[in-house]
């Protein structure tokens, strides 16, 4: 008999490049950060999770995380404060527990195969290329979109959420837009209303996280379903602050993005929160490697909300991990016959 022993945890980083650059209001994206913990045995990878951070909207930098992770590989640091480092310590647990390592919940997207209804993601961009995503979309058969806008004109932004109007009604195609924080307070409002015309179901974080007051008034007056995003987002983890920072801004949704806001465990007080006080909530993924997805997806699976949710991140790099996620016709999917390439994981560390 030949006894295979689990080894040590382990850590490895592994920078992420998109296929094409992704923008934003906060810049354009080449590459990002990733690290993966875990463990494995000469059969393959046993438990793993991804710790993701995003340059310029993660509260932790890159030397915080490798810190955690020195600590974490050591001994001495039990579950992390550190947001995306927590976040991977909970999916690296739920691992050890499955018949694979990428059995995370018992849920219907696992199980069952149950497909999840997502949003198509489009990025900031020139006119042409904004107007081109939008086609491929729409052809790919998303019927709800979200537009990344705050750094064109907006002028032009108008137009082109003028033209998915022109071709589908808000009972056709749903439309979101992000401003990522790129509204000034002062004349945010006025913005809200143009952008009103266009039977938009919402937009997400209209001005920069911190401004309670002017967020509320925009919440109150709003033509628009205001979702908060990057409010959340380093924000603490004690309950009545949470629920302080939800009845004194009283938003129509919070978005969950679980890396960037403590985890899952975090994420579920979050929605207690929200559903007590009527306030709606979807998450999104914050541009982690198919590890990452793939756990955000399983939890949202969970929950029985019927909402599009953000989690059509996968394909956005030239090396990220192949598994069995796949998006057919605006919804994620889980084809466990296409199998996790671990092998090719554990060669590329």
């Amino acid at each position: 008999y030949y006894i295979i022993m689990i080894s040590d945890l382990k850590s490895t980083y592994h920078e992420l490049v998109f296929k094409r650059p992704s923008g934003t209001s906060r810049g354009v994206l080449n590459t990002k950060d990733s690290w993966f913990i875990y463990q494995s045995d000469l059969a393959g990878v046993r438990s793993i999770g991804e710790v993701s951070i995003i340059d310029g909207l993660s509260k932790e930098s890159p030397n915080d995380v490798e810190v955690e992770l020195d600590q974490i590989l050591t001994g001495d640091r039990g579950l992390s404060e550190v947001s995306s480092v927590r976040f991977a310590q909970e999916v690296l647990e739920r691992s050890k527990d499955g018949k694979d390592p990428f059995e995370l919940w018992d849920c219907p997207f696992y199980n069952d195969h149950d497909p999840i209804k997502i949003n198509g993601l489009i990025w900031m961009g020139e006119r042409q290329f904004m107007f081109d995503q939008i086609k491929d979309k729409l052809n790919e058969g998303f019927d709800c979109l979200k537009l990344k806008i705050g750094a064109i004109d907006f002028n032009d932004e108008l137009e082109l959420l003028s033209y998915v109007r022109s071709q589908f009604s808000s009972d056709e195609v749903e439309l979101r837009v992000d401003a990522n924080g790129a509204f000034d307070p002062s004349n945010a409002l006025e913005k809200l209303k143009r952008l009103s015309e266009y039977d938009l179901h919402s937009i997400e974080q209209p001005i920069k996280p911190g401004q309670w007051s002017s967020m509320s008034q925009l919440c109150e007056y709003t033509p628009i379903a205001i979702a908060l995003d990057e409010e959340l987002i380093g924000y603490s983890y004690d309950t009545a602050d949470q629920l302080k920072l939800l009845q004194a801004i009283k938003p129509q949704y919070v978005i969950l993005k679980p890396s960037l806001i403590g985890g899952f465990e975090q994420a579920d007080q979050w929605i207690n929160l929200a559903e007590s006080l009527d306030i709606g909530w979807w998450a999104t993924s914050a541009l982690e490697s198919n590890i990452g997805l793939n756990a955000i997806a399983q939890w949202v699976s969970t929950k029985s909300n019927p909402m599009p949710q953000g989690l059509g991140t996968g394909q956005l790099y030239t090396n990220n991990i192949s598994s069995p996620l796949t998006i057919t016709d605006g919804h994620l999917l889980y084809h466990p016959d296409k199998g996790w390439d671990t092998a090719s994981f554990l060669n590329d560390i």
